[in-house]
């Protein structure tokens, strides 16, 4: 019972963190120069400043900010976005939502690429601390973590795509007989397509991930009750699996949740260099429009996915650690 009242003020206390989030992105961003008019007016030689005025209007951008904000939060409770200021006028969550999947896809892919991998890589780097072997994965997770994104798609791309023509380099399917093929044919030249955007995706969360599990389960050996489970006569695989790395797990945790709307932003670099249609191009295709409403829309995606990230990581620190549910007993 204790547990769930300190579940419920943790998500009382969301709320009005979601809400200053909102506030500040829409002030912020309509500090930045230009409107969305712009684009229609700027290159029209016709365009009067009636004409100017009317589109204002049209837009809503002739009222204060915080009536614009009051409209938009309004809207929001009421779970509408909006619409696009873009000349379709579509409903901003169905922009979203039909350029949704594609982007989830291809983050949960990387992230189970950056488990899988990194976290393996970590412990055995940690348990054969300074050998060769740890060596050779420290300098070559530094090169990872430290190389742009977008430069190491480019060379990707020029590597498997162009010189070995073995990877395609844009988009998310073949365009010529695509329609003809047979499911399991579908699937292998979505997964061909998909190789190299999950792995720029994965590329900087598997070498900051591997390090942080290096150095969490460095921490954790240490520990006198490591020493004393090897005194036992315990194996040395349950000692560093049963004992050792769960405890190294809970730091990881914490990074593991804030990292979800990390991916969600990072997509933008990606999406936009292999040309997929996901939620990150349709950003930036907002951001260059100045599409206020598209973009107060992904901005509201990224922010529950934060928000949540937190929660989940402090639950995952719960369910890991009886020292924290005892903690929020004693507490509340």
């Amino acid at each position: 019972m204790d547990f769930f009242l300190w579940l419920l003020k943790r998500l009382l206390a969301l709320v009005p963190t979601f809400f200053g989030i909102t506030l500040i992105s829409f002030f912020v961003m309509h500090l930045a120069p230009g409107e969305p008019m712009s684009i229609q007016a700027d290159f029209n030689p016709k365009m009067t400043p009636e004409m100017r005025q009317r589109l204002r209007a049209q837009y809503g951008l002739d009222k204060p900010l915080y009536i614009q904000y009051g409209r938009w939060f309004n809207g929001l409770i009421h779970l509408d976005l909006g619409r696009s200021f873009s000349p379709d006028r579509r409903k901003v969550w169905d922009k979203i939502r039909e350029r949704l999947p594609v982007t989830i896809l291809i983050n949960v892919l990387s992230m189970i690429l950056i488990l899988v991998v990194a976290i393996p890589l970590g412990v055995r780097a940690a348990v054969r601390q300074n050998s060769l072997f740890d060596q050779v994965t420290t300098v070559l997770v530094f090169i990872a973590y430290a190389a742009p994104a977008f430069w190491v798609a480019l060379l990707l791309m020029l590597l498997f795509g162009i010189k070995l023509d073995l990877l395609p380099i844009s988009g998310l399917h073949s365009l010529m007989g695509y329609d003809s093929m047979t499911t399991f044919q579908k699937v292998l030249d979505w997964s061909k397509h998909l190789v190299l955007p999950v792995f720029v995706s994965a590329i900087g969360g598997l070498a900051g991930f591997s390090r942080y599990t290096r150095s969490s389960m460095l921490e954790v050996l240490r520990q006198d009750y490591i020493t004393t489970a090897r005194a036992k006569g315990l194996s040395e695989r349950k000692v560093i699996y049963r004992h050792a790395l769960r405890n190294a797990l809970l730091p990881l945790i914490t990074i593991l949740g804030l990292s979800v709307p990390g991916l969600i932003g990072g997509s933008v670099i990606f999406e936009s260099i292999f040309a997929i249609p996901g939620v990150g191009q349709l950003m930036w295709s907002s951001v260059m429009a100045r599409d206020y409403p598209v973009l107060m829309g992904n901005l509201v995606i990224v922010s529950v996915l934060t928000l949540l990230g937190n929660l989940l990581a402090d639950i995952g620190y719960a369910a890991v650690d009886p020292r924290v549910r005892t903690g929020i007993q004693e507490g509340d």
